[in-house]
């Protein structure tokens, strides 16, 4: 007898969370495999500078990065462990459909669009590889985090 889930968005909002928070650490580890470019500021340091107004020290900088880095793979991931409950598809190639999806929506319009991130027309081929490449593991490993505390907490 197969015991069938109940949709819960609470529950897929929790453990998206806690595969964001994973998918945020494996794209960390993954641009350190295959960096992004040295050209331009870092989106998450050059938010911190925007936000606190003023130059930050180093040690500063390395909080503030990685705050902004896994805050928002833990948001992201939390919007997509709700949005699997209702929309089973949102997860397809075991998410890196998700990773490629916020590519688009993050660093092709608004952060580009606010000067947090070179615009498509101002990357190299190899920077816009890096970063597809590194968004794809993070929704890979948000994906397979999530799948494996859903089926925990049910």
């Amino acid at each position: 007898m197969t015991k069938t889930r109940t949709r819960s968005l609470v529950k897929g909002a929790l453990a998206g969370l806690i595969g964001g928070i994973a998918g945020a650490a494996a794209k960390k580890a993954a641009e350190k495999f295959y960096p992004p470019s040295s050209r331009h500021e870092s989106t998450s340091s050059l938010m911190a500078r925007r936000m606190t107004n003023r130059k930050l020290s180093e040690k500063q900088k390395r909080v503030a990065e990685s705050s902004l880095h896994l805050g928002m793979g833990a948001a992201a991931g939390a919007a997509y462990g709700a949005a699997a409950e209702v929309y089973p598809a949102a997860t397809a190639k075991q998410g890196a459909s998700f990773g490629m999806a916020l590519v688009a929506l993050s660093h092709d319009s608004p952060l580009s669009a606010l000067g947090l991130t070179a615009g498509a027309a101002e990357q190299t081929s190899r920077e816009r590889t890096s970063e597809v490449a590194s968004y794809v593991v993070y929704g890979v490993v948000t994906e397979l985090v999530r799948r494996i505390v859903r089926r925990a907490i049910d």
